[in-house]
Order: C-alpha cells, then structure tokens, then sequence
C-alpha cells in the first residue's frame, strides 16, 4: 500500500504494472482526475495545487489504511500531483486491487470521496479571464463522501 505527492506525471500502465507483479490480483480498479478546461468565460487556463509536506502524505497513509481495513485489498496506490498543471494533465491516480471487483472498486470510490473532500491539498484555478479562486468541495462531493461514514460489512466470498 503506497500514497505519494509529486509534482512529476505518471505514467497509469506502468503503476499498474509495478503494483501488481507478483500480486494474486483477480481485479483492478483505477481512477484518474485529469484539469479539464470548462468553456467559455469560466474556461481554465491553470490550475495550481499546493499542500504541506508531511501532513499530507500522512493523512494520505491514513485514509489509505482505512480502505485497507474495510476492504480485502491486494494492493493500493494514490498518486496526487502538486504545481502547476494545465487542462489534460493529470492529477491524481487511484489504484486498488483485489480478489474480486466489488472491492476494488468500493475502496477506489472510498478514496476519491475522501481526496476531493478531505485532503489536505489548496487548489486554486485560474480563469482564461486572468481571474483566481480556491476550489472547495462541493455538496455533491460531501454527499459522496457521507456514504462511507459508517463501515461497511466486506461480503464473503464461497470458493
């Protein structure tokens, strides 16, 4: 199980590929948040995304041992980008494996409500106008994220 914080890119195949080797892995769930531009007036020219070294990568650890818990993950990874990037580039990957899909995926939908609404990250967007503002989590992320307040029985699986 693996968080890290750069500011590099990354390439998705290949952390697949390196978490998996040699894994007993029947499933693999994958998410990648990527700068999307928007339209017109508001379009995004940048988007810039700061955090605190340390904490973030602690609470990142944390949160990412709490997927463990609930569910009978192989494996995970998050990938979070920090800098300056630009709409097409990525920013986060989420990678979980598993025995069997439903984990997978229900630990990769954990993290990402727990990134948009939780992380320690600040982002701010500047506006093809020349205009910046601070993203905040919306209500629907919040909503998302509300579903897994409290832990979820893992079903069990007959051979």
């Amino acid at each position: 199980m693996a968080a890290r914080i750069q500011e590099a890119d990354f390439d998705i195949a290949a952390e697949i590929r390196a978490l998996t080797s040699g894994q007993d892995v029947g499933a693999v769930a994958t998410f990648t948040g990527i700068v999307r531009a928007g339209a017109g007036e508001s379009r995004i020219a940048a988007m810039t995304l700061e955090h605190y070294p340390g904490m973030t990568e602690r609470a990142l650890a944390d949160v990412e041992a709490e997927a463990c818990r609930r569910w009978p993950l192989t494996a995970s990874l998050v990938i979070h980008r920090f800098g300056r990037l630009v709409p097409g580039d990525n920013i986060v990957l989420v990678i979980t494996a598993s025995a069997h899909r439903e984990a997978a995926f229900d630990a990769a939908r954990f993290l990402m409500d727990y990134l948009k609404t939780e992380a320690p990250f600040w982002k701010r967007e500047e506006r093809a106008s020349g205009e910046t503002t601070w993203v905040h989590a919306r209500p629907s992320d919040d909503q998302a994220r509300e579903r897994w307040a409290q832990p979820r029985a893992v079903p069990s699986r007959k051979p």
